[in-house]
């Protein structure tokens, strides 16, 4: 059976202080550093509405 990808892997290198500060937020937030970065670029996406229409979104196209 083949396997189903979920996701796509990529190395990200940080500097230390930027790192450090990552982590921080992660464990205030109760969150893995790798779940922290994926909220941190969800989030972007959806304050920019690039790719990642929200329910505003949908009623601004259709007049609402």
């Amino acid at each position: 059976m083949a396997k189903k990808e979920t996701g796509k892997s990529f190395l990200l290198r940080l500097d230390a202080e930027t790192m450090e500060k990552v982590e921080a937020w992660a464990a205030q937030e109760f969150r893995s550093v790798n779940g922290q970065i994926q909220w941190i670029i969800a989030d972007a996406l959806r304050r920019h509405r690039r790719r990642w229409p929200d329910d505003t979104d949908k009623k601004s196209a259709d007049g609402s």
